[in-house]
């Protein structure tokens, strides 16, 4: 399994791409320092956030982390992308 570091590194690399929720909504993204802003809400996702539900991979769905992270959908579909994948 890869490290949280490389899959932080390639989160980086796609920033401004097209990624989808699990309902099929498109979104991209811009990192700030260490925070994730999904443009469909520009509300920002600490890397903490993205840390905690990479120790869980692999998961169904973003249901499964809803009461653990802020921004559970953009989490999800971020580490679970093909470009971003642990």
């Amino acid at each position: 399994m890869a490290s949280f570091e490389s899959v932080w590194e390639r989160m980086k690399t796609c920033e401004g791409q097209e990624f989808h929720t699990k309902t099929d909504l498109p979104f991209t993204y811009r990192i700030d320092g260490t925070t994730v802003i999904p443009d469909r809400t520009g509300y920002p996702i600490h890397i903490s956030q993205f840390r905690k539900a990479f120790d869980l991979m692999p998961l169904q769905g973003p249901g499964e982390i809803n009461r653990l992270v802020r921004g559970p959908a953009y989490v999800y579909a971020i580490l679970s992308d093909w470009r971003t994948r642990p």
